[in-house]
């Protein structure tokens, strides 16, 4: 029943929106569901298959979130340490209101960068600070050409100069908290962020098609990506790699990571397992039952948008279900997980130890007509 219901719903994706999608859903020790659909090139007609290497954008923040919290276990912070504490360049931040600094009524916390409470936006229009975010992100971009070396620590010092959007810890605002929370990983353990993630995420995992930037070797396995017009017509999208380029985005923890279906679902499955895959634990439960639990107030959770519409609250780093009825799902109360821009998602349920993760590569992405299918088929059809 499973099978023939999601071949149907991904082929019904297919049909109407990207070019190519793969899914896997594993509950327990077992795999219940793999199925690769379409083309991960239209033109060449290139298949999608288990090899195929996708961006998957925002769904880095899981990963950077389990790392920071390895360092939490380990006693290197606190939750509500000052982040200055550790990066010093935050210390006496101002916050821009009615277009008048103002110093900030509190520090940022470590716990604001996960919560994504910290005031840090992303770059965009819709602000001063926005605007001034983008001409950051812009200046570290320019400096990377340069030198062809992430300037992940750069970017920590030059955001810290631009003024929070609110103060710390009344707002939820979606932005770049996650990448300054890689900075602080960089600075507590004296390793590179990638080098971090390998060490201690991706080689215990076993996950050896995940990275920041894709090999040379592995480049023509990475999926085309593609912009879908208001007539349904998908055109190869040519400009958003070039940030890419010659190294990442500052080995962004928000953004960056490439992989593929097979490897996130080895991560994603060890988190729906409790921390523990195939003999290499790399987070414990306990802390689990914290990063999954919803972090925001009753007053703050409208601003985490159409993802609250959908029953979610918000927990450190990843999106968790709090109201079934709210969202009209059949998934657990404690499901979590995130999406990513080009369409990517995953559902991690540890109660029922099944995990589902979702790969394609389309703007827009239709995220939030895919994924909660997604989701209502699966919980449908597992006891």
């Amino acid at each position: 029943m499973l099978q023939t219901r999601l071949d149907h719903l991904l082929e019904k994706f297919v049909a109407n929106g990207p070019t190519g999608v793969g899914l896997s859903v594993q509950k327990e020790s077992q795999v219940i569901y793999e199925n690769y659909i379409g083309y991960a090139n239209l033109e060449k007609e290139k298949k999608v298959t288990a090899n195929t290497i996708y961006r998957i954008y925002s769904m880095s923040k899981i990963v950077t979130c389990v790392a920071a919290l390895q360092l939490w276990e380990k006693g290197e912070f606190l939750l509500t340490d000052p982040l200055s504490d550790y990066l010093p360049e935050f210390k006496e931040m101002d916050v821009l209101v009615a277009g008048k600094l103002v110093k900030a009524e509190s520090p940022i916390t470590i716990k604001d960068l996960f919560t994504m409470t910290s005031g840090i936006t992303y770059g965009g229009d819709g602000s001063e600070v926005e605007r001034m975010t983008s001409q950051v992100m812009q200046e570290v971009h320019a400096i990377e050409r340069q030198k062809e070396v992430s300037q992940l620590r750069l970017f920590a010092e030059k955001i810290s100069n631009n003024p929070l959007a609110f103060h710390p810890g009344t707002h939820w605002r979606y932005g770049l908290s996650h990448d300054v929370l890689g900075a602080l990983i960089e600075v507590i353990t004296g390793l590179s962020f990638a080098e971090y993630l390998n060490t201690y995420i991706f080689t215990p995992l076993q996950m050896k098609d995940t990275f920041f930037q894709v090999p040379i070797e592995k480049k023509h396995r990475l999926a085309t990506f593609y912009q879908r017009d208001e007539d349904g017509v998908l055109i190869e999208n040519t400009w958003i790699d070039e940030q890419a380029e010659p190294v990442p985005i500052m080995e962004s923890g928000g953004a960056g990571l490439h992989s593929t279906l097979g490897d996130y679902q080895k991560f994603a499955h060890c988190l729906a397992l409790g921390g523990s895959y195939d003999g290499a634990r790399i987070i414990s439960n306990p802390t689990l039952d914290l990063m999954v639990q919803n972090h925001l107030p009753e007053e703050m959770l409208p601003e985490f948008g159409l993802h609250y519409q959908h029953g979610y609250g918000y927990g450190l780093g990843v999106r968790v279900m709090i109201d079934q009825t709210m969202g009209g799902s059949n998934s657990s109360i404690g499901e979590f997980g995130w999406p990513g821009f080009a369409g990517t998602y995953t559902s991690i349920d540890r109660n029922k130890q099944v995990s589902a993760v979702y790969m394609q590569q389309m703007l827009p992405s239709l995220e939030f007509y895919h994924q909660p299918r997604i989701r209502n088929v699966i919980y449908s059809a597992i006891e």
